[in-house]
């Protein structure tokens, strides 16, 4: 999934408008972003973290509980 099949997933689960989705969509990535930069790390529970190692390449550590949706999935 692209940016804009998430805008559309999100638009479709909060029964609003494309521009809301988007909207949203940015704010949480910007905040993500934000955070990274100036936390070093953003965990989300039960999704997984966004972090800066040593070698600062950004890296997403998915959760247990999202690897095992992703393992469901994939297995059906």
């Amino acid at each position: 999934m692209n940016k804009a099949g998430l805008v559309s997933s999100v638009q479709e689960k909060l029964e609003g408008t494309k521009k809301e989705a988007e909207a949203a969509v940015n704010a949480v990535l910007e905040s993500i972003s934000s955070g990274v930069v100036t936390e070093g790390k953003v965990g989300l529970v039960g999704f997984g973290s966004f972090e800066v190692p040593a070698k600062v390449v950004p890296k997403f550590n998915a959760s247990q509980a999202m690897k095992d949706a992703v393992a469901t999935q994939t297995q059906s």
